[in-house]
């Protein structure tokens, strides 16, 4: 349910950072009274393409639903829908891609992350180069992750926000009626809940995704709002994850966690269906997981009411940091043989109605017209000050040098809880694939 898997200070002062999250959410809603008229509609008349996304349940997808949105408003227009389950989305896409047999639009993300990433995609000549409405969703000092040499390969539909999704309803039945403000509190916390035998975080411990979101929320007030530039200078060999300090404390701080109580018993052995099922059952208040999740949770639970909250920093409120991000992009196929098809669909994409649809479904934040967003009805208010004065940035590992890096991170922190392995041991595996 939750596979949903660094810029400078400066250069997030004009809005979201768009990067990639390497783990994918699904809505639960499908999409009504959203689009409206278009100016691609005399453009899509008699048209067909293909569109392949990922999907990790059997709830209808924010690309499904838009997909079928165009479909109704251009009768004429024919989509073939390609889901492909989630763990096994990368593999798929860039067997196909290489076989050229792969859809004619494919859901990507930012940077290079993942197999499904936009650059090494571009380098390896699989996607084609996007218009100016792609590159208008893309906010200044964001370029770099959506193609080289000042071309875009993706169109970003939404910003999510990670940092944890709590169940309030729970939160206020167990007593918890204000959520730590620092970190010291949440350890505290944790040790409260643990005697009544409930947690304050639901971990995945066998998902590496879930377990390597939480390293990295870790590291967001220890490393990145520190030193923003941090990424640079480990590509650039100046720094190094064994050597920083911020990544030290940041892993001794899952430890930390762990003796604290502060997961649910058998953490190291959990899915993400454990996940679930702790979170609507209020057995456990929060996890690591993507804001959209709180739409999710809400269908699931409807009586009861999830937040995004921040995991608040060793210096309380006054040094929160959080991640918002652009999590996955459309792009086309450079060999697809309908590219005016797909492109007319990505420009109907691109318009303000269809972002705003897109958020809605998904339970994430608006691309564009965040300004205008009500903040304070809904699941994002507690965030709404981190988001609106910057205080944020993309998940790092969006530009770290391989997959291979964040793959350690996971597997390394699901160590931690085991036992099996110490930070250092796990920082200095980092090291070593990033330098692979």
């Amino acid at each position: 349910m939750f596979e949903r898997l660094v810029m400078t200070q400066q250069r997030r002062s004009a809005g979201f950072r768009l990067a990639a999250l390497a783990i994918p959410t699904v809505a639960a809603l499908a999409l009504t009274g959203c689009g409206g008229s278009s100016s691609s509609a005399s453009d899509a008349e008699n048209q067909e393409f293909s569109l392949t996304f990922a999907t990790s349940n059997t709830v209808e997808s924010p690309y499904e639903a838009l997909a079928k949105q165009y479909m109704q408003e251009f009768p004429d227009v024919k989509i073939t829908l390609n889901p492909q389950p989630n763990d096994s989305y990368d593999q798929v896409v860039r067997t196909q891609l290489q076989a050229g047999n792969a859809s004619d639009v494919l859901v990507t993300s930012p940077g290079s992350a993942s197999g499904r990433s936009i650059l090494p995609l571009v380098e390896a000549g699989f996607l084609e180069p996007l218009s100016e409405s792609a590159a208008a969703l893309v906010p200044e000092g964001s370029e770099a992750l959506f193609g080289p040499d000042g071309k875009v390969y993706g169109l970003a539909p939404e910003i999510t926000v990670v940092g944890l999704v709590n169940n309030d309803t729970a939160s206020a039945a167990a007593g918890v009626n204000a959520f730590p403000e620092d970190f010291a509190g949440v350890l505290e916390q944790c040790g409260v809940l643990a005697a009544d035998n409930k947690s304050m975080f639901a971990v995945a411990g066998t998902a590496a995704p879930n377990t390597g979101l939480l390293g990295m929320q870790l590291a967001a007030t220890r490393v990145y709002s520190k030193d923003p530039d941090w990424n640079d200078k480990r590509a650039a060999g100046d720094v190094t994850f064994a050597g920083t300090e911020g990544w030290q404390q940041a892993l001794e701080a899952v430890v930390d966690l762990k003796d604290a109580g502060c997961f649910q018993k058998g953490a190291e052995g959990a899915g993400f269906d454990v996940v679930t099922k702790a979170l609507v059952g209020g057995d456990s208040l929060a996890a690591f997981i993507p804001g959209p999740s709180n739409k999710q949770l809400k269908t699931t639970a409807e009586d009861q009411d999830f937040e995004v909250r921040v995991l608040p920093s060793e210096g309380g409120p006054d040094e929160d940091f959080i991640y918002a991000s652009a999590n996955y992009a459309y792009s086309i196929n450079a060999a697809s043989k309908n590219k005016d098809a797909a492109t007319t669909f990505l420009e109907w994409l691109a318009e303000p109605e269809q972002t705003k649809a897109f958020a809605e479904i998904d339970g994430a934040l608006p691309v564009t017209g965040l300004e205008d967003f009500d903040f304070a009805n809904s699941a994002y208010k507690n965030v709404a000050d981190l988001v609106l004065n910057n205080r944020y940035a993309p998940l790092p590992n969006s530009e770290w040098s391989n997959a291979s890096v964040y793959d350690e991170l996971g597997t390394g922190v699901q160590g931690l809880l085991t036992g099996q392995q110490t930070p250092a041991q796990v920082l200095e595996a980092m090291d070593a694939a990033w330098d692979q």
